[in-house]
């Protein structure tokens, strides 16, 4: 049942100091509205970054060769080391590897024609599992084949910024571009995420390394799998060992293959952002704190000023605990309601600049959807609740210690 007399007197208690309670009402709002801003905003920057890793897989090695670095079987420092075709039959055998590749780079400087037009893409001869590497998206035709390579066909698939540059307004498919010389059938249109993506044309490997007489490999690529970093780690150091054998290098070599671990770098990000995300609470939960001593401080003053009307209630039977719940109930009223404005504000602001994103096209590489999820609005409100609770207890418990006697003395 509702207490109205009591409602009544913490009206009358907020009403007579005005300014002071909404200033200490604002420094709630505040605290709460930062939080919830940087909480938003830290998710906006966690979901770009997570999007620029949604077409790549994430668990993947990219391996390339230098020199040897360390003398090993009567072989010198400085010796060059070059991969080949059986290198990535060996890697696809390692354990904890899913998926394999290999690129091969054509040499020299050449543009990319078709009729009339010449302009310059990035190239890339690659085997048919690339596209578990990168996952790029066939929007029209196929991808390269295991009979594209048997078979050492002339084929490429080509991004979509390539299509539009020659097929603007015409069939891409099963036309032919003219790459150093040589003409490529189009059998398939990719697209990904990031623009600068499809200004790319993959070809066969094992086609441009007949073409140029080569049997070389210049990067084995390699999806691990869903296994955490730990274990990416096992399977990196194996691959390395296992390279290291095949082309006579020291165990002790760590130059002669370098390895980049995809895991590693969504490991550092993932730290990155939980620093990043105790950064935030910790600046909002200061704030909070900030404006629950504004309110215990008002409270006081309070309490301070109702000291004889306190006594008063206690001379006439009012026991310590009615006494204290009612200076709580004041304390968690003002933070509560200055509290939810200061969620609503924050909440309703980052939806409009979610909206304002939606509407104008404006998600970026840097930020994108800001968001606040449903379990930080519950905390935010356990904040909240335990904030008022506690702003009104040293009051309160101040007020429980008053001596009725000497409170209607005014003393």
């Amino acid at each position: 049942m509702i207490d109205v007399d009591k409602w009544q007197e913490i009206f009358s208690s907020l009403g007579r100091h005005k300014l002071r309670t909404f200033l200490t009402a604002f420094s709630v709002w505040w605290g709460i509205f930062m939080l919830v801003i940087l909480i938003g905003a830290g998710k906006g920057l966690q979901n770009s970054v997570e999007h620029d890793f949604k077409d790549d897989a994430v668990n993947t090695l990219w391996i390339w060769t230098n020199e040897t670095s360390v003398p090993y079987k009567g072989l010198p420092i400085g010796r060059e080391v070059r991969f080949e075709n059986e290198d990535l039959n060996a890697l696809s055998k390692t354990k904890g590897i899913k998926h394999s590749s290999s690129r091969y780079f054509l040499q020299g400087s050449f543009f990319i024609s078709y009729k009339d037009k010449s302009l310059a893409f990035n190239v890339q001869t690659v085997s048919p599992e690339h596209i578990y590497i990168e996952t790029p998206e066939i929007t029209k035709g196929r991808w390269i084949n295991d009979i594209d390579m048997k078979q050492f066909r002339k084929v490429a698939v080509i991004g979509e910024a390539v299509k539009r540059e020659f097929f603007p307004e015409e069939e891409a498919i099963d036309k032919y571009i003219k790459i150093k010389g040589v003409e490529y059938q189009v059998v398939g249109i990719f697209t990904e995420h990031r623009e600068r993506e499809t200004q790319r044309i993959y070809l066969p490997i094992a086609t441009a390394q007949k073409i140029d007489g080569s049997k070389d490999v210049h990067t084995l690529t390699a999806e691990l799998g869903d296994i955490d970093f730990a274990q990416s780690l096992i399977v990196e150091e194996n691959v390395r060992q296992q390279l290291n054998a095949r082309h006579n290098i020291s165990p002790e070599d760590k130059q002669a293959i370098g390895i980049w671990n995809g895991a590693e770098r969504v490991q550092e990000f993932r730290q990155l952002f939980g620093f990043i995300r105790v950064f935030i609470w910790f600046v909002g939960i200061g704030s909070i704190i900030a404006g629950v001593i504004g309110v215990s401080n008002i409270m006081l003053i309070i309490v301070k000023d109702r000291t004889k009307e306190i006594g008063i209630r206690k001379a006439i039977g009012a026991t310590p605990i009615s006494i204290v719940s009612m200076i709580v109930q004041e304390a968690v009223f003002l933070t509560s309601v200055a509290g939810y404005i200061g969620l609503a504000s924050g909440l309703g602001l980052i939806h409009l600049v979610q909206t304002i994103m939606e509407q104008n096209n404006l998600d970026g590489d840097f930020f994108r959807n800001p968001e606040v999820d449903l379990s930080t609005v519950v905390i935010a409100l356990g904040v909240l609740v335990i904030s008022g609770v506690l702003s009104g207890l040293i009051p309160a418990m101040q007020a429980a210690k008053v001596n009725p006697v000497v409170a209607m003395k005014g003393g």
